[in-house]
Formats: structure tokens, C-alpha cells, sequence
């Protein structure tokens, strides 16, 4: 069997922890170089992988490294990051979003027909059981012609928190908007199952919630020295320290890894960081201005609608998509851990999503699926189903349903025709 090797540059959660760990436990690739500008996370994975180590990224691009570079840096770092590997010959696991901006996407791929090199777009829940499975429904006719889907995106309380009012995620003028930040998955599967092009985007949705004037009376600026500190949902110690204790202490574990560098977690570092570091806010004393929540409509080309709602406020996270057709409808519950068929006046089927394996790889076993279509591809077979040419497509609806957002609901069209 052969092997191939990896470069990954930026080693937080998703370079190091999911695609590090799969890449190298599937016995198909070797790490052979790490960039990270974080040093004690550099050397945490570096002692993991081995490889060389790189904390500056123009020495790390001095020359060409491995077969393959995992571009798992922040968005808007993708681009560029991703040309100069494209440049040095390099294929490409590039994390999502591509980038916020549709001039950049356009950038990359003429960079990538000038290099030939493949480029896989980290879209991972095109690759989970799951969603294949509804995927061969709808191709195999089971509800008949597919007339329109229904999404819902659940954030989760303390993941809205966590990403989008204290974290990387919370300010448009330091990333992506936050429906391609946290939906550019939704889109691209709605784009997927419906077979087509988007035509037209509407869109409504603003920050409810997360603002200085919904603060109880007494609130401080942050969590632990505040009256509300073992009350309140958002509360830093709860979301972090209460729930990692709960979980057992585990020495590594998201979103915990990502407020401390500190490696094996401990509580100490936890505390640490929430008494200085931006995870230790109050939800409503930050500079966060991204939305808490948003409602999309979509028509395609061929005829299919889908309206796509993404919601802070829910208990858990999760996906439910409806699918009406026909002849039946399909409805897919993460939560509810199901797949359920249902034929106009026929049986329902009922699937069983943990049933359908690799589910604890995360995103519903999408990592492991995707890791595994990256050596597929790098090996000449494989379907580029996140291609890159593909991929983009689910970008152009984010910034149509960006743009009707700000214009008070307006239609827009996605292609401009």
C-alpha cells in the first residue's frame, strides 16, 4: 500500500486533533512537517507526529515538504496559504470556509488550473453515513421527485457562546459571515441533494441576544467573578470547567483544547485561562457582532426550494433536514439519532444513524469519510464530490444570503443571470 506524506499547517482542533489523528492512524499517511504559530501546541503535536516543526510560516513555504498540505489555519488565511502550496506543487485538504470573499475563491482556482494540483474542500458531511444514505434515497426515487427540504441548523446555547459571541468567529471584520462560517456544510448539501444550482437567495436574521443591555443587574465583565457564575447558562465555568470534570478529565478534548494551549488539560489551566483569556467573558460584555440567528430561502434552477434556518437558541446541536417529495418524504434527526422513510401509503423504514458506523469520528463519521476519499483521490480514484469548482458553489449562496440579509430580506440572484 502507499503511502503518502503530510504537511499541516495549523494545528488546533481540526489540523491537529481530527485530521492528524485520522490521517495518521489510517496507516495510508506519514506527517512530515507541522506550522503552527502557538509553540506549545506546535511541540504538543510535534511529539504526537514527529515531522519537522515550523513556527514561522515563511520558512515552513521555503520549499515543498510533503505530497499533500492540510490547510486548517483561519479562514481567511486559506487563500493565500493555499496558492503558494498549490505554487509548490503541493494537493490540498483545505479546510472550509474557503474564504469570504468571492474574488478570493476565483483566485484559488485559477491557481489550481494553473498547478493541476486536486484540491479536496473539507465539506466532511458529504462523506458521513448518514447523509450518503439520504443522498442514494433521493438518487433511487423513494419519495418520488423532490419538491423542497427543510433545514435546521442547531448551534446550541453553549456553542453559540463559545464560537460566535467569545471566539475566533464573533466580528465579520476579522472572519466569514457567520451563515458560510458555520452553514457553508448546510448549503453545500442543500445544493447537493437538490441537484443544481442555486437561482435566488433571500435572507432575514440580526444578534438578538448577545448584547450589552440583556445583561442581568449585577453581571460582571467576566464569568468568575460574577454573582452569576454558577447560575447562568453561558456562564465560562460551567461551559468549560463544570462540563470537562463531568466528562471525566480527559486530557484533550473540544472546545476545551481551544481556550488553553495548556497540554494535558488541567484544571488550573482551564481557570487560568477564564480569569485572563477571551473564554472567560461575559456573553454579553463582548465585542461580538456576528448574528445569533438567521433564516435563508433558496430556489434552484431546477425547480427545488429549500429554506435553511440556523439557530443559536436550541438545547443541543444537530441536524434536521425534512425532505418532501412525491411520493413520500425523508426526514434526517441527528439527535434523534435517525433516519426515517416515509412512502405515501407505504411502511416507513426507520435507520439507525449510529448503526450505520464510523459515527464516532466526528461530524457523524464525515472525518473518517473524508480522510479516507482524500487517499482515494491522491491515489487516482476517488469522486472529488468537494472539489474545489464544487465547493464554491455553497460559498456563492452564503454571500447572496449575506447580502439579502443586510438589504432587508431583497431576492438576489446567486449567478447574477
Amino acid at each position: 500500500m502507499k503511502k503518502f506524506t503530510v504537511a499541516i499547517l495549523g494545528c488546533g482542533n481540526r489540523g491537529g486533533d481530527t485530521y492528524g489523528n485520522l490521517l495518521t492512524e489510517s496507516g495510508k499517511f506519514t506527517v512530515a512537517a507541522l506550522c503552527d504559530r502557538d509553540k506549545a501546541r506546535l511541540a504538543y503535536y510535534g511529539a504526537r507526529f514527529g515531522g519537522e516543526m515550523f513556527s514561522d510560516e515563511e520558512e515552513f513555504f521555503a520549499k515543498k515538504r510533503a505530497d499533500v498540505l492540510v490547510v486548517a489555519t483561519m479562514d481567511r488565511d486559506h487563500v493565500r496559504q493555499g496558492i503558494r502550496g498549490l505554487e509548490l506543487g503541493y494537493d490540498l485538504l483545505l479546510e472550509k470556509p474557503i474564504s469570504d470573499s468571492k474574488e478570493e475563491c476565483e483566485a484559488l482556482l485559477a491557481a489550481q488550473k494553473r498547478s493541476g494540483g486536486k484540491v479536496l474542500v473539507c465539506h466532511v458531511l458529504r462523506y458521513a453515513p448518514a447523509f450518503v444514505l439520504v443522498e442514494k434515497l433521493l438518487r433511487a426515487g423513494k419519495i418520488g421527485q423532490l419538491v423542497e427540504i427543510q433545514a435546521l441548523e442547531q448551534v446550541a446555547y453553549w456553542h453559540m457562546a463559545h464560537s460566535f459571541v467569545r471566539g475566533n468567529w464573533r466580528r465579520r471584520d476579522e472572519t466569514a459571515p457567520m451563515i458560510l462560517a458555520k452553514c457553508c456544510h448546510d448549503l453545500d448539501l442543500l445544493q447537493f441533494y437538490a441537484g443544481s444550482r442555486a437561482k435566488t437567495v433571500s435572507s432575514v436574521g440580526d444578534l438578538a441576544y448577545f448584547k450589552p443591555e440583556n445583561a442581568p443587574l449585577g453581571a460582571q465583565k467576566r464569568c468568575l467573578t460574577c454573582p452569576f457564575v454558577e447560575t447562568c447558562p453561558y456562564s465560562a465555568k460551567r461551559i468549560y470547567i463544570d462540563t470537562w470534570k463531568e466528562g471525566g478529565c480527559k486530557p484533550s478534548i473540544w472546545p476545551h483544547i481551544q481556550i488553553t494551549s495548556a497540554y494535558p488539560l488541567t484544571e488550573k489551566a482551564l481557570y487560568e485561562a477564564l480569569e485572563t483569556g477571551p473564554y472567560g467573558r461575559c456573553v454579553y460584555a463582548c465585542d461580538n457582532d456576528v448574528v445569533d440567528h438567521q433564516l435563508v430561502e433558496i430556489a434552484f434552477e431546477n425547480g427545488v426550494k429549500a429554506t435553511l434556518t440556523m439557530m443559536g437558541f436550541t438545547a443541543g446541536c444537530g441536524r434536521i433536514m425534512r425532505f418532501h417529495g412525491t411520493l413520500g418524504e425523508i426526514v434526517l434527526d441527528e439527535l434523534g439519532d435517525t433516519v426515517r422513510l416515509l412512502p405515501f401509503g407505504g411502511k416507513e423504514e426507520v435507520y439507525s444513524i449510529s448503526a450505520l458506523g464510523a459515527v464516532d469520528s466526528g461530524h457523524g463519521g464525515g472525518d473518517a469519510g473524508l480522510c479516507n476519499m482524500l487517499y482515494e483521490v491522491l491515489s487516482g480514484g476517488g469522486t472529488e464530490g468537494t472539489s474545489l469548482a464544487a465547493s464554491i458553489e455553497s460559498h456563492l449562496m452564503a454571500f447572496a444570503a449575506e447580502d439579502s440579509r443586510k438589504m432587508g430580506g431583497a431576492c438576489i440572484s446567486v449567478h447574477g443571470n
